[in-house]
């Protein structure tokens, strides 16, 4: 007799996934995201698409190889670019995690040094 295994499968924990910590009235949590709803381009367009109202940081992970990291201010670099190729206007959550992960307003460049 054989009997359905409790471990996912090693296919579906085998890529990078891509968490959010939301600010909520009643504090940090992070959000529930269905499995297939946690890669890299869905999670970019969800923030974009305002799925998020006050993102605080992006956590980053690969299960089957053994890593996570912080990816918040990659994220909002890439959030930052996005913007700024639409010319779009973005709600004040988002701009406050972009601004805050990037240290400046959006769209500032820092100068470059004179050499």
């Amino acid at each position: 007799m054989s009997f359905p295994s409790i471990v996912p499968r090693a296919d579906r924990l085998d890529r990078d996934i891509y968490l959010v910590l939301e600010d909520f009235r009643d504090g940090a949590a992070w959000r529930e995201a269905d499995e297939s709803d946690v890669d890299y381009d869905t999670l970019i367009a969800d923030l974009l698409s305002g799925q998020f109202k006050a993102p605080l940081r992006v956590l980053a992970c690969n299960p089957i190889e053994g890593w996570a990291r912080d990816a918040s201010e990659d994220v909002a670099r890439e959030l930052e670019r996005r913007l700024s190729a639409q010319d779009r206007e973005i709600r004040q959550g988002l701009q406050d995690f972009i601004e805050g992960q990037l240290g400046r307003k959006i769209g500032v460049q820092l100068p470059l040094p004179l050499l």
